[in-house]
């Protein structure tokens, strides 16, 4: 054996045709790179999908059964020993104040709603509220601490 270091035997099975290390770098970058792709393509799913759920709210409107619904509601409700319903949630980020009216408990919260919960509430205004119902929202969850979704409830 030379003094320089160990030589590879003439047949070793080790011996040419190996994958380099540059290869090897280039398959985990390729991985990398698909793995990115995918997580790319899967936010911009989501993101479309939030984006048609947020088009279908603002352009939704009361149906036409509304009164018979209401009214087995607030019924079944009620025969549950119950006083209120959630008549409507909503991500807050769909109040044009991002839920801030609502959280800090403001008069003027109705003012904020867009959309179907603005209709919601103008339908409550004109028929419910004349009839003695109560109308209230809250902020039900804070997702890292900032105001996620909305309930409306109405009372009675």
């Amino acid at each position: 054996m030379p003094a320089d270091g160990p030589s590879t035997p003439p047949n070793s099975p080790l011996g040419g045709g190996l994958i380099t290390p540059r290869e090897l770098h280039a398959i985990t970058e390729a991985q990398e790179m698909a793995r990115l792709k995918e997580a790319q393509d899967l936010a911009k799913k989501q993101q479309e999908e939030q984006t048609a759920i947020h088009d279908a709210f603002m352009h939704q409107h009361i149906r036409p059964d509304a009164k018979e619904r209401f009214t087995r509601a607030v019924r079944t409700a009620a025969e549950r020993g119950e006083t209120e319903i959630e008549i409507v949630r909503f991500p807050s980020s769909y109040c044009s104040d991002g839920g801030r009216a609502i959280n800090n408990f403001e008069p003027d919260w109705p003012d904020s709603l867009t959309g179907f919960a603005r209709e919601v509430y103008d339908n409550y205004d004109r028929y419910l509220r004349p009839a003695g119902y109560k109308l209230r929202a809250q902020i039900l969850s804070y997702p890292g601490g900032m105001p996620g979704d909305v309930g409306v409830f109405l009372h009675w």
